[in-house]
């Protein structure tokens, strides 16, 4: 089994912390892990984010806190450490990297040959809205028009073929916020794009850990469904932040996979 999407922004970038991953990789009986850092924590992305910031006081100051803190060179030189090493289970690593329509050139030209083994593209701002920080935030949004855009933006994502799988493809619906109208067409229109770009979408627990009372655990199952019925490939994943999180609900959402 995989978990195909754990960060590794806790801590140092020491061998050491890589087996903290491994060994509870271990222990929850999976054969593969890729682990990735969040793209804005990179002082070469932080350019991406100036309208997120400017739109919302709040980001602003947590993103202040939290980007730019590291420079790329210096993860690529932590990757190329652990695949000189032997590890009981196969290692991946790769970025988390918040799409922008406008910055898909810039994008592109900051990956290029770095030697990554997976790009994930996610979105987290449906037009410069954080939707995923707070559920306080959702207070006098018109959830109608963030849900469009969503799609819309998630579309746009899988059309520019930078990346190679799409990051909790339905996170949106984590504060149990609903459209009033159907997705299904939104849902085949991305599970198309997917499978034109062959991109794999990502089967994730880690918005039900989060908000257990208002998420469901994974994808929706129609929009699994759809997925499978495009032959999308689906990689379950944990979105740990932590080594005590890896492997959480993987069986699970492995079940929901096959029995949609």
């Amino acid at each position: 089994m995989i978990d195909g999407h754990i960060h590794i922004e806790r801590g140092a970038y020491t061998l050491d912390w890589i087996n903290q991953f491994v060994n509870r990789a271990v222990e929850m009986q999976l054969d593969e892990i890729w682990l990735l850092e969040h793209c804005y924590r990179f002082e070469e992305f932080v350019p991406m984010y100036d309208s997120v910031c400017a739109y919302s006081e709040y980001v602003d100051e947590w993103f202040h806190r939290q980007a730019g803190v590291l420079k790329l060179q210096d993860y690529l030189k932590l990757i190329k450490r652990v695949r000189n090493e032997q590890f009981p289970i196969k290692i991946k690593f790769g970025l988390e990297i918040c799409y922008f329509k406008e910055f898909e050139d810039f994008t592109a030209e900051l990956t290029k040959d770095k030697d990554f083994d997976f790009l994930l593209g996610s979105i987290h701002f449906v037009d410069d809205f954080a939707f995923d920080h707070k559920a306080e935030h959702w207070t006098g949004i018109d959830v109608d028009k963030i849900y469009r855009r969503y799609f819309e933006d998630s579309i746009s994502l899988a059309k520019s073929k930078i990346f190679d799988g799409i990051g909790h493809p339905d996170a949106i619906k984590l504060f149990g916020h609903k459209p009033s109208y159907s997705l299904i067409e939104y849902y085949k229109s991305l599970a198309t794009e997917l499978s034109k770009s062959n991109m794999y979408a990502d089967q994730n627990s880690g918005v039900a850990r989060r908000c257990p009372a208002t998420a469901t655990l994974g994808m929706d199952e129609e929009l699994l469904r759809i997925l499978k019925k495009k032959n999308v490939k689906i990689i379950t994943s944990s979105d740990a932040h932590c080594p005590e999180d890896v492997g959480y609900k993987i069986k699970e959402l492995h079940s929901c996979i096959l029995n949609c």
